[in-house]
């Protein structure tokens, strides 16, 4: 690994995360600002499912997560 660049699918662990819960809770936002670092209060309602990844160096380590963003369901 010459000067220190290693590849989108190079990393030391993977975390596969599901963001549950109540529509408007804010699960969107949750996801956007930890993979893009972007907050918006004017946000729409997920419709099906969004999906980001975001890689972060732990103690010398790649830690890759994916992160799976569920449309609320409102009840009825």
């Amino acid at each position: 690994m010459a000067g220190g660049y290693r590849a989108e699918d190079d990393y030391d662990y993977l975390f596969k995360l599901v963001l549950i819960g109540d529509s408007g809770v804010g699960k969107s936002n949750l996801l956007s600002r930890f993979s893009r670092n972007e907050f918006n209060l004017e946000s729409k309602s997920t419709i099906g499912v969004e999906f980001a990844t975001r890689s972060i160096k732990v103690d010398d380590k790649i830690v890759k997560a994916q992160i799976w963003d569920t449309a609320g369901q409102e009840r009825i």
